[in-house]
């Protein structure tokens, strides 16, 4: 099937490959079918693209990836909900806020984008926990990532 895309423009997706949000995600309830895409073959950023509203599109990271000391635990209610069997079902993401310049933009630690890829579901989830916020941000100058620039 054909979409528009914010990033993108027009592409060809498989049916198989679109991500549920039974329950859409904070601010867009309403939105529930999404597909991830890697911003570029180099790019750390991936987005994830509304299937019905081509102007929604989130940037995300592998948070892991920027923040080798984050974790969590998902709840009985998230797990169940995502219907996750085992963790290597499970890809985490956060959301980025693009701010221009861009070493300005922050990234999303309080309420990661959690997927369960075999199952093509996927929840925002807002964790409980006193280090995380929705605003860290992305770029620092003791981070490897800020070093490499």
């Amino acid at each position: 099937m054909k979409i528009q895309t914010k990033y993108h423009g027009e592409i060809i997706i498989e049916s198989e490959s679109i991500l549920s949000f039974p329950n859409g995600i904070p601010g867009f309830l309403k939105e529930q079918e999404f597909i991830l895409l890697p911003l570029s073959e180099e790019s750390p950023f991936s987005i994830l693209q509304s299937v019905k509203n081509s102007e929604l599109g989130f940037v995300l990271i592998n948070p892991f990836k920027f923040y080798s000391d984050y974790e969590f635990k998902l709840s009985d209610s998230d797990v169940n909900s995502l219907d996750i069997e085992n963790r290597e079902q499970i890809e985490v993401y956060s959301i980025i806020t693009v701010k221009d310049p861009f070493e300005d933009s922050t990234t999303n630690l309080q309420a990661p984008v959690v997927i369960n890829g075999v199952k093509k579901l996927g929840r925002q989830v807002v964790l409980n926990h006193k280090d995380y916020h929705t605003k860290h941000k992305l770029i620092s100058q003791t981070s490897p990532v800020g070093q490499e620039g």
